[in-house]
């Protein structure tokens, strides 16, 4: 199955951390990094007193189910030493599962597509890079037109593709 996931790192080496991410998930069992994003140099959202965020999206393809799928996101997550101390607030890795195929789900602990992606430039302009035409599965746009819904500022690019 085709998916899609969001990192951000704001602490440390962030560059470092999104790159050692990216490892981890190519060596996710049953899954195929197949490419991910140029970085994207974003201020924060919500608590806006802390560090600038490096962003990137990654695409898939898994035959683990989505919710082993973000099983294993959170556990990357924690290997890579994020503390869950508030909320919003800084991370030396973040790892959103924003699409899985075109599945529709609504549980506490897991909703697909990602609830917040069409609402954060910082997620869409990366997965637009990867795939222009791709279709939200809730709304049945595509989502380059739900960027251009945002009318964000453009997002400061930083350095090519991390992985092809």
């Amino acid at each position: 199955m085709k998916a899609f996931i969001a990192l951000g790192s704001n602490l440390g080496e962030r560059e470092a951390m999104i790159r050692q991410a990216l490892e981890a998930l190519a060596a996710l069992p049953q899954t195929e990094l197949l490419r991910a994003s140029s970085l994207y140099d974003t201020e924060p959202v919500g608590d806006m007193d802390q560090p600038n965020f490096l962003n990137a999206v990654a695409q898939v393809d898994t035959d683990l189910a989505p919710r082993q799928l973000l099983w294993n996101l959170m556990l990357i997550e924690k290997r890579l030493g994020r503390e869950r101390t508030r909320p919003w607030g800084p991370r030396t890795i973040d790892l959103d599962l924003l699409l899985y195929g075109d599945e529709v789900i609504e549980e506490d602990d897991l909703r697909l597509p990602h609830p917040e992606m069409i609402r954060r430039a910082f997620v869409l302009v990366p997965l637009v890079e990867l795939d222009p035409l791709l279709v939200h599965p809730g709304t049945g746009d595509t989502m380059i037109s739900h960027l251009s819904r945002l009318g964000a500022r453009p997002l400061l690019k930083r350095g090519s593709r991390l992985w092809n």
